[in-house]
């Protein structure tokens, strides 16, 4: 089972996205990314955030957790709330083959293909701490 840890920054009515491209379909993803040998969940996503975005976040607490499981693999999202610290988020092309950081409107995420596909969840308010079991995740 892989573990991918993932962030939720918020702007108001916005969240933060990575914009990817796969057969001519549009996903937005929210950045992070699958842990290394040893590493916390936490300094994950830190280090993720860092390399893509190049941005400083202060990670806080767990909004929730999901499974999916596709084809003989199983990936357990761990997501969190995150704010940025420092850094406007730009992206790095040496580290990832996202598209653009795009910010989506929370009121209209459910017209958006979401990775993981977390959308019926990010405008609930209280959030944290929820595990949600398995999610249903289209592949493009």
């Amino acid at each position: 089972m892989k573990v991918r840890v993932a962030g939720v920054i918020k702007e108001g009515n916005r969240v933060l996205t990575l914009r990817y491209n796969y057969g001519g379909v549009d996903v937005f993803a929210l950045p992070g990314g699958n842990l290394e040998f040893g590493e916390e969940l936490k300094e994950a996503l830190k280090r993720e955030y860092f390399e893509e975005i190049q941005i400083d976040i202060k990670v806080g607490e767990e909004l929730l957790t999901a499974e999916v499981i596709r084809e003989g693999e199983q990936t357990l999202h761990q997501i969190f709330e995150c704010s940025i610290n420092k850094g406007v988020p730009i992206l790095n092309p040496a580290e990832t083959t996202s598209l653009e950081v795009c910010w989506l409107e929370i009121d209209r995420i459910k017209e958006y293909n979401l990775y993981p596909n977390i959308n019926i969840y990010l405008g609930e308010i209280d959030l944290a701490n929820k595990y949600v079991g398995v999610i249903e995740q289209k592949w493009f």
